[in-house]
C-alpha cells in the first residue's frame, strides 16, 4: 500500500530559510501580523487533513471512478463527498480569499503550500476545490458587485463549486474559433448555447451548486479572440435569498473515460439556451479567463509537484526495503541474502533525480506564490511591477518544466519498483497515469514554451528575463569570492551566459524564418528552466554550506545540490544544440511522405 507524509521540514526550509516569509509578510500591510508560528501551525493542520482524510481515498477513488448515472447526474467515488464536507467545515476553501466575502485573507503562498499537500494526497479529489478557487479569482477580478455578492460567499465557503468552460470539440488552444453563442435576454441575462468538452469537475455531487465560467460569442462579436465574452452560468439559478433555485439548462451529457484522474468528473457540458450573466465587458472575456487560466497553470504545476513528492516517498521506502543483488563494492548487509537496491548507483540516480526536481520545484512554486502576494499587495509600485514581471516570466516554467520533470519522476518511481511498480497494488502506476495529463492541461507544454520565448522574452525585448538575470548577477557577486561556492557559481554563470546568447540567436533567426522559433521553443524552455533551478539550487547550497554541521538535513541538501549540478544541469548542452538546429530538418519533408 502507498504511503504519504507531508514534507514539512523541507517546506519550513523553503518558507523560513530561503524566503524568510515572516519578514516578507511584514512588508505587506494586509499580512503584517502573520508570523512564522502561524504559518507552521496552518501547514501542520493542512497536512493532517491531506494525509488522514483524502490520501486514504486516492486508490479507492481511482479504482471506482466517477459514475454517470444518467440525465446529467454524476456521482463521485465513495467518501469524496464526505471528505469535501469536512474540507469546508474546517474552512480550507476560504484560506486565501477576501474577508469581505467570508475569506480568511491569508497569503496566496500559504494556499500554495496547502495545495501541494492536497495534490500529493489525491490529485483527482483536489481538482474539485482547485477549480473553484480559479473561478473565485476570475469573478473577484472581473465581476460586478451584484455577481460578487450572489456567488462569491458561496464559492469562498465551498458550499458551491466552480469550473472553467473553454474547450469545444473543434477548438482547444485556439479559442478564437469557439462557436458557443450568447443571445441577449430581455432581463439583462443571456441565453448561452453550445457544447464544451474536457470540463474538469463539470458535474458531481460534492456541492449544492456548480458555477460554470463560460466563454461564448455575442451576436455582434468580431472574429477571433477579440470577440470572446465571459459568462457565469450556474447549474441552479440562485433565488433572491441565495439558495439554489430553478435548474438551468446546462447539463452534463457524459463523462470522459480517461487514462488517469478517474475520480475527477471530466465532463461534456451542453448548454441549451442556458441562462448566464456577463462577467466584465463584452468581447473582453479573455482577460478574465486568463486570470483563471494563469492561476490554473500555476495550479497544474502544484499538481505535478505533489505527485512527484509522493512518488519519491514511496520509491525511496521501497528502495530501502527491497533486497536484490549485492553492492558492486561488496556486501553491505552480510546477514541478508542480498543488499537493498538503494546501494546501486543507478537506483540512486533515479531517487536523486526525483529529490532534486521536487525540492527545486517546491522552492520555485513557493517563491512564485510569494511574488503573487507582493504583486497584489506590496505598497511600493516598483516592487509590485517587478514581482508581476517575474511571475509572468516564471508561470510557463512552473507549468511546463515542473510537469515535465514530475512525469519523469513518477516514471522513475515506477522503475525503482520494477515489476511491482507496474501492478495496481503498490499505487505507483496511478501516479504515472495521473501525472501525464498535467503536460496537456491549460495549454500544452509546447504552448507554454511558445509563450515563454515569444510573449515573455522576445515581445518585451528581454525585459522580464533581464530582471531575473539581475537576481542571478547579484547572487553571483555576493558569492563569487567564496571558494566553497565555486562548484555552484561557475556553472550558474555559464548557463546564464548561454541563455543570453541563445535568446539573441533565436530572436534573430525567428525574424528570418518564424518556423525556427517554433522549432526552438521547447528546448529553450528546458534550458531556461534549468537556469532557474541552477539559481535556486545555488541559493539552497549556500544555506546548506553554512549549516551542514547542524544536522543531516543540510548535508542531504548539499549533496542533492551537487547531484543536480553534476547530473541534471548538463541536459542543457543537448537542448541548446537542438534549439540551434532550427526548423530545416523538421519542415523539409513533404506532408505526403510522412
Amino acid at each position: 500500500m502507498p504511503q504519504y507524509t507531508p514534507p514539512q521540514r523541507d517546506m519550513a526550509f523553503v518558507l523560513h530559510e530561503m524566503l524568510n516569509v515572516e519578514a516578507a509578510f511584514k512588508a505587506l500591510p494586509q499580512h503584517a501580523d502573520i508570523d512564522a508560528e502561524t504559518v507552521d501551525s496552518i501547514i501542520e493542520e493542512a497536512g493532517k487533513f491531506a494525509a488522514n482524510v483524502i490520501f486514504p481515498l486516492n486508490q479507492s477513488g481511482d479504482e471506482e471512478g466517477c459514475t454517470y448515472v444518467g440525465d446529467g447526474v454524476v456521482t463521485a467515488p465513495k467518501g469524496f463527498k464526505e471528505a469535501y464536507a469536512q474540507y469546508c467545515e474546517q474552512g480550507w476553501p476560504a484560506l486565501s480569499c477576501d474577508p469581505d466575502f467570508g475569506g480568511q485573507g491569508l497569503p496566496e503562498l500559504v494556499n500554495n503550500v496547502l495545495f501541494e499537500m492536497l495534490n500529493s494526497a489525491n490529485q483527482a479529489w483536489t481538482m474539485y476545490p482547485g477549480l473553484s478557487h480559479g473561478a473565485y479569482a476570475a469573478l473577484i477580478a472581473r465581476g460586478n458587485d451584484e455577481l460578487k455578492q450572489a456567488y462569491l460567499p458561496k464559492l469562498v465557503s465551498g458550499e458551491w463549486t466552480g469550473t472553467m468552460c473553454l474547450t469545444e470539440p473543434h477548438a482547444g488552444t485556439d479559442l478564437g474559433i469557439i462557436r458557443t453563442k450568447a443571445e441577449p435576454n430581455a432581463d439583462g441575462s443571456y441565453a448561452i448555447s453550445g457544447t464544451k468538452i474536457f470540463i474538469s469537475a463539470g458535474e458531481h455531487d460534492l456541492s449544492g451548486n456548480i458555477i460554470h465560467l463560460v466563454l461564448a460569442r455575442l451576436p455582434d462579436a468580431p472574429a477571433g479572440t477579440k470577440g470572446i465574452s465571459l459568462f457565469i452560468v450556474p447549474k441552479f439559478i440562485p433565488n433572491a435569498d441565495g439558495t439554489p433555485g430553478e435548474r438551468n439548462t446546462v447539463k452534463c451529457t457524459s463523462i470522459e473515460h480517461k487514462m488517469g484522474i478517474h475520480a475527477n468528473a471530466t465532463s461534456v457540458i451542453n448548454l441549451d439556451g442556458a441562462k448566464g450573466w456577463l462577467v466584465g465587458e463584452p468581447h473582453k472575456g479573455m482577460s478574465g479567463m486568463f486570470i483563471m487560466m494563469n492561476g490554473a497553470r500555476l495550479g497544474v504545476g502544484m499538481q505535478s509537484l505533489g505527485l512527484g513528492e509522493v512518488a519519491y516517498q514511496n520509491s525511496l521506502a521501497y528502495a530501502k526495503d527491497r533486497l536484490q543483488s549485492r553492492a558492486l563494492t561488496g556486501a553491505k548487509l552480510k546477514d541478508k541474502a542480498a543488499d537493498p537496491i538503494i546501494v546501486h548507483p543507478d537506483v540512486r540516480r533515479m531517487l536523486l533525480t526525483q529529490k532534486a526536481y521536487n525540492e527545486a520545484g517546491r522552492f520555485l512554486t513557493y517563491w512564485v506564490g510569494l511574488m503573487i502576494d507582493q504583486s497584489h499587495k506590496h505598497p511600493d509600485e516598483k516592487v509590485r511591477e517587478d514581482a508581476d514581471d517575474l511571475v509572468a516570466l516564471l508561470t510557463p516554467i512552473v507549468k511546463a518544466f515542473i510537469t515535465d520533470n514530475a512525469f519523469e519522476s513518477t516514471n522513475l518511481g515506477m522503475q525503482v519498483f520494477g515489476g511491482h511498480g507496474f501492478i495496481k497494488e503498490t499505487g505507483v502506476e496511478q501516479y504515472v497515469r495521473d501525472a501525464r495529463i498535467n503536460l496537456i492541461y491549460e495549454g500544452t507544454n509546447t504552448i507554454q514554451s511558445l509563450d515563454l520565448i515569444g510573449r515573455k522574452v522576445l515581445h518585451d525585448g528581454g525585459k522580464k528575463l533581464s530582471k531575473f538575470g539581475k537576481l542571478i548577477a547579484g547572487f553571483v557577486k555576493d558569492n563569487a569570492d567564496q571558494p566553497e561556492m565555486k562548484e555552484f557559481i561557475e556553472p550558474l554563470m555559464d548557463i546564464g551566459d548561454k541563455v543570453t546568447k541563445l535568446t539573441g540567436e533565436i530572436g534573430q533567426n525567428a525574424m528570418k524564418n518564424p518556423d525556427d522559433l517554433g522549432a526552438a521553443a521547447v528546448p529553450y524552455l528546458r534550458v531556461v528552466g534549468h537556469l532557474v533551478y541552477a539559481y535556486l539550487w545555488a541559493r539552497m547550497a549556500r544555506v546548506a554550506l553554512d549549516k551542514q554541521g547542524e544536522s543531516d538535513f543540510y548535508k542531504a541538501k548539499l549533496a542533492t545540490a551537487r547531484f543536480y549540478f553534476a547530473k541534471l544541469l548538463p541536459e542543457t548542452a543537448y537542448q541548446i544544440r537542438s534549439a540551434r538546429a532550427g526548423s530545416a530538418t523538421l519542415m523539409a519533408m513533404d506532408v505526403e511522405l510522412f
